[in-house]
């Protein structure tokens, strides 16, 4: 009998206090290889706070974090993008002055290895400079090739962060509210091309997102977050039937409810 396959992500126990405040508390997921899992609550639940204390941002004073087997608990944010942690962030983190193809083109550089300069790019094509290429095919981005990152729109900056971390070959994404500020019409297209990186990478994907209607569409799985803790985590349908769940968003103390 083979041995089980390891959760992508495996979050036990996980608390934070800071100072006398505590800001998570006894969190535990399991998230299985190549699923995505939304992760939703009211302002101040700690949803990004989670985050940050997954991608090493934040360390926790509680608890532990595996990826894909491997207790990741104290390393550093390069070290967990070295191992296939990638994150977006709700405010853009790229380079804004540098081209839409430089931005890609630094990710792949990354992903590939080998000897890359980071402070000179090439004259000719190489490995790097074509998976810029295929990467920004897939998000719809070739037309911008040239223009600064800085001057695309928002809902473009988006596909172009997904674009970066296709290039690193992440192998577990943690989106933080994609479509924040992204227009209505620009929606549908993100939408796809979040579904198609985690369909062509077959990466697991955790995404923070406030648009619930985009999400439950989405979405394999979703966790809620409620003062720190998840106090569900089912099915989209099971959720959005879940009276805590209700009870949460409509602003009544889950303690109370679950009395």
């Amino acid at each position: 009998m083979s041995d089980p396959v390891p959760s992508a992500l495996s979050i036990r126990g996980l608390g934070l206090q800071i100072g006398g405040a505590t800001i998570l508390k006894d969190v535990d997921l399991e998230i299985a290889p190549g699923t995505l899992v939304g992760v939703i609550g009211p302002n101040g639940a700690g949803k990004t706070t989670l985050f940050n204390v997954i991608s090493g941002v934040t360390r926790p004073t509680a608890g532990s974090i595996l990826m894909d087997g491997d207790d990741i608990t104290g390393r550093s944010v390069p070290q967990r993008a070295r191992a296939g942690l990638g994150r977006t962030f709700q405010t853009s983190s790229l380079f804004p002055r540098l081209s839409v193809w430089e931005n890609v083109r630094l990710a792949a550089q990354v992903g590939l290895g080998g000897n890359y300069s980071l402070l000179r790019f090439p004259r000719r094509a190489d490995a790097a400079t074509e998976r810029a290429l295929q990467e920004l095919i897939k998000v719809g981005l070739t037309h911008k090739l040239d223009t600064a990152a800085g001057d695309i729109s928002h809902g473009d900056k988006r596909k172009l962060e997904i674009a970066v971390l296709l290039a690193t070959d992440a192998k577990t994404v943690l989106l933080d509210e994609p479509m924040a500020g992204v227009a209505s019409g620009d929606v549908p297209g993100l939408v796809d091309n979040i579904r198609e990186m985690q369909r062509i990478s077959g990466c697991t994907v955790l995404m923070v997102e406030h648009h619930i209607d985009v999400l439950m569409g989405l979405v394999d799985r979703v966790a809620v977050m409620y003062s720190g803790s998840i106090i569900a985590f089912d099915t989209p349908q099971n959720i959005m039937a879940n009276p805590l769940v209700q009870s949460a968003y409509l602003g009544i103390a889950a303690t109370e409810t679950a009395a």
